[in-house]
């Protein structure tokens, strides 16, 4: 058996945490849905958060770094994420996720040690704070308490993969200094909100801002958004999901909101959705290939599962900030559940046609000989 095919139970994995996380987002935001635990609405950020992004990069990390050891860590991830599918909210998911986020931790001392580089560490740090935040989820913390150790995990992994994307612009020591100033900034805002949390949140907000900032104008997207094909889509992707990061430190900054709300919804959404997700859309048509073994051609459709999660996301902070239109929340939310549908069905259709033209081409060949 391939490695490739061994990989694609842990995607699956992946996947199906983040539709089962979708759901309970859906009826934690007031729609009337099935649950076969009373107690599972709790699960929709951990789905989320670890079990789908958390199993999609921890795995894309072992793809990465070549040992065998490393796919520990997606095993794990996976393995937690699915006790979460099930409902089961007992210690044993968290412990297997905390576990799959030592070893991410643990690979990225290997990276470090074999080339230290700023991108590197900075992709470390998130692994970091992705442990700690785990270890603290395990320990019984409340998750608006443990949720900003994931928000810096996933913004410090995305922030140095795109470091390391650039390192063709060759940014100057002030750029650099500028992309460490924001890191630490985040940092320091994530360990403040356990103490002091307005303030903390407030730090974090600025983080993100200066993030978004940062990304926004080094970034190469801003270059390649005049190309063409998958060049212009994956920097479409990107330079909309910085706006939203933007949106989301903006919202921190201001508001701080510590604790669930709908201020905290717009502000997490705004991270979650507009900029993770963008990013993973963006880099869907490299990422899926380098796991899976398979081709994933870029289509023009997949602009549509873009466009849809921003104008549903748009729709859905509209109504948490204004309160005449606070019943597009409910919308809003549910066409984010619908543009991760079209994202998969657009994925999944992508690589069948391929796989279709391979055998008609396979076909015709044996018909010649």
């Amino acid at each position: 058996m391939s490695l490739h095919v061994r990989r694609v139970p842990l995607l699956a994995a992946g996947v199906a945490s983040m539709v089962a996380g979708a759901w309970l987002g859906l009826a934690r935001i007031g729609w009337a849905l099935p649950l076969p635990w009373p107690d599972q609405l709790i699960a929709h950020g951990p789905l989320m958060v670890c079990g789908f992004l958390g199993t999609l990069i921890s795995l894309e990390r072992a793809v990465g770094l070549g040992a065998r050891w490393a796919y520990a860590a997606p095993v794990l991830a996976a393995a937690g994420a699915v006790l979460l599918d099930a409902g089961r909210l007992g210690p044993a998911g968290a412990v297997l996720i905390t576990a799959a986020s030592i070893i991410v931790v643990a690979i990225f001392v290997v990276i470090c040690r074999r080339e230290p580089s700023l991108f590197a560490l900075t992709m470390g740090a998130g692994a970091l704070a992705w442990c700690v935040g785990n270890a603290l989820w395990l320990a019984g913390f409340a998750i608006y308490r443990v949720v900003f150790w994931w928000v810096a995990f996933l913004v410090l992994t995305i922030a140095g993969e795109r470091l390391e994307l650039n390192r063709v612009l060759r940014p100057t020591p002030l750029v650099r200094a500028a992309f460490v100033a924001a890191a630490l900034l985040l940092c320091a805002g994530t360990i403040a909100s356990m103490r002091l949390e307005a303030v903390g949140v407030r730090i974090v907000g600025a983080g993100l801002l200066a993030a978004a900032a940062w990304l926004a104008r080094n970034d190469v997207a801003r270059r390649t958004i005049r190309q063409r094909g998958l060049t212009r889509f994956m920097a479409t992707a990107l330079l909309g999901g910085y706006a939203w990061l933007a949106i989301g430190g903006i919202v921190a900054l201001v508001a701080a909101p510590a604790t669930p709300g709908v201020l905290y919804d717009a502000m997490l959404h705004a991270v979650f959705l507009g900029f993770v997700l963008s990013m993973v859309f963006a880099h869907a048509p490299v990422i899926f290939p380098a796991i899976l073994g398979v081709p994933l051609p870029y289509r023009p459709r997949f602009y549509a599962h873009v466009a849809l999660l921003h104008a549903s996301l748009a729709i859905r902070v509209t109504g948490d900030l204004v309160e005449d239109v606070a019943r597009w929340r409910v919308w809003g939310g549910l066409l984010n559940a619908a543009c991760l549908l079209l994202f998969l069905a657009n994925t999944v259709s992508s690589i069948a046609s391929t796989d279709r033209r391979r055998g008609a081409a396979l076909d015709r060949r044996t018909v010649r000989l």
